[in-house]
């Protein structure tokens, strides 16, 4: 049985989470990641990254992302709302009124033609985990969108599920809280966790992996 950590800081569990994995952990990672039928791309750093991911978007795409630091400092987010390449289901859902259109934005946000992102952490067994407050971008992750990118950090690499639970817990979970608590003027919560093993339709999940830290 899988049990989430009690919250906690330990200091010495937060450094190793924000160090990048070495070469050899990152290849058992990527192959770990092919094995259970995800595709695969490395990127040296942010800059590489933004363009990989922009080259694999449709032209016209309607594409969707969740809150990410990750997409944020990649520059992903604003090329993908300002360029007028693509049509990001974001804008279309701020323009809706949440009071009285709130069926039609649940069902934009639910399955998007792509999904962009990130997770908390992936294991050198190739499974990934998410942590969500809402949950509104697991259900894309897991099979509401046709296609899903996610854009991951070296630093996020994992041995077991064990430790990604940890890394969410202690590390991921005390940073989105206080980000939430200063942009929204609430606390953030680990309402819901999404691990996904495997994918069984192929070329649908793509991992950019990056050797550069990003997001949390």
């Amino acid at each position: 049985m899988i049990t989430t950590p009690t919250r906690g800081t330990d200091q010495s569990a937060t450094r190793s989470f924000t160090s990048l994995a070495d070469e050899a952990s990152v290849q058992r990672t990527a192959a770990a990641l092919e094995a259970r039928g995800m595709t695969v791309i490395r990127a040296d750093d942010a800059e590489e990254a933004r363009r990989i991911v922009l080259d694999l978007l449709p032209e016209g795409a309607q594409v969707h992302h969740g809150a990410s630091q990750t997409l944020d400092v990649t520059g992903i987010t604003a090329e993908l709302e300002a360029s007028g390449r693509f049509e990001p289901v974001g804008l279309r859902i701020r323009s809706l009124d949440r009071a009285t259109q709130g069926d039609e934005i649940r069902r934009l946000a639910a399955a998007p033609e792509v999904m962009l992102g990130s997770v908390h952490a992936v294991t050198e067994s190739g499974s990934l985990l998410t942590a969500s407050y809402s949950g509104s971008q697991l259900g894309p992750y897991a099979s509401g969108a046709g296609r899903v990118i996610l854009v991951v950090g070296t630093q996020k690499i994992v041995p077991d599920l064990e430790s990604g639970l940890r890394r969410i817990d202690e590390h991921a979970y005390p940073l989105e809280d206080a980000r939430a608590l200063k942009a929204y003027g609430m606390h953030s919560d680990v309402s819901k966790i999404l691990i996904i093993h495997r994918e069984f339709v192929p070329g649908r999940i793509s991992v950019v992996l990056v050797d550069q830290a990003l997001g949390y």
